[in-house]
């Protein structure tokens, strides 16, 4: 009877535990995902050096690579960047641009880049200077003075524009030769227009003018907007070479007695181009001569 009773007692037990573990399981399984967490929260000394390492390890190759590839990205960048620059300077030719050069040594009359003077007319009324032509406020030409154009002058022009076209630029002939009479047209418009003293800063009386000459062009727009243009700064710096001058530059209004005019141009032929371009003087102060009108 005892016996039968703690065998009894003994199932009841058995049966009473396995009902708890069964009923308990939920929280067991919280358990041992909490002591999980706790344990990778805090692991072992070996355990986090295991794990400092591999991380360390992980963050190291992710920051070589993020190094390669910001370093590889920074050589294409800096590749396509000299490609670019490159390509910017060199014109489509892939050669890289010309220095412009302004020479200041006035050829020889053996060297192919000579310009001989213009020829001289031998008539009563026209002034020569060293062999220079003068027409200014000062000095006059006939009224019968018609030479047309000089055939250098026009020669030496055209020459001038070739090379001007080969760097990408276009200077042409507006104006040349004027006659006495059509000088006067010309500058009784202006007066009518602007006053005779408004007039004379900007337009030669009848015989007073280079036009007449035949020795002066005047280029591309007769206006100021040309010496905005890459063109005047070409002409400025190169016409000598050709045998021309800036006949009235900037700044000397009240030497030569016009405004300045980029576009007017008076060939004298390379022995003297040269020289009036070196000393930085105008024709007037090259010669020691004025410009003005006697009235």
């Amino acid at each position: 009877m005892k016996r039968s009773i703690l065998i009894t007692l003994a199932i009841a037990a058995a049966l009473s535990c396995t009902a708890c573990g069964s009923t308990d399981s939920g929280t067991t399984s919280r358990r041992k995902f909490a002591s999980a967490e706790t344990t990778t929260a805090a692991p072992t000394e070996a355990a986090a050096s295991a794990y400092e390492e591999s991380t360390t390890e992980a963050a190291s190759e992710e920051v070589t690579t993020t190094a390669e590839t910001t370093s590889s990205e920074e050589e294409t960048t800096t590749a396509a960047a000299v490609e670019t620059t490159t390509a910017e300077a060199a014109p489509a030719g892939g050669e890289a641009p010309a220095e412009d050069v302004i020479k200041t040594e006035a050829p020889s009359p053996e060297d192919a880049d000579y310009a001989p003077a213009p020829a001289k007319h031998d008539i009563a009324g026209i002034t020569y200077i060293q062999g220079a032509l003068i027409a200014n406020k000062t000095y006059s030409l006939p009224a019968d003075f018609a030479p047309g154009l000089d055939p250098t002058c026009e020669n030496q022009f055209y020459k001038m524009t070739n090379d001007a076209s080969k760097q990408g630029l276009y200077i042409y002939f507006a104006s040349g030769f004027r006659s006495y009479e059509y000088q006067s047209q010309i500058y009784n418009n202006y007066v009518a227009r602007d006053g005779q003293a408004v007039a004379d800063t900007y337009s030669a009386r009848p015989g007073h003018s280079e036009h007449q000459s035949g020795l002066a062009i005047d280029v591309n727009s007769i206006d100021d907007s040309f010496a905005l243009t890459p063109e005047a700064k070409w002409l400025a710096d190169h016409c000598h070479e050709y045998g021309f001058i800036l006949r009235y530059p900037q700044g000397k209004e009240d030497i030569t007695g016009y405004q300045y005019e980029s576009w007017h141009v008076r060939y004298v032929g390379t022995d003297l181009s040269y020289a009036i371009r070196n000393s930085g003087l105008t024709m007037e102060e090259y010669f020691g001569i004025d410009s003005k009108y006697k009235d």
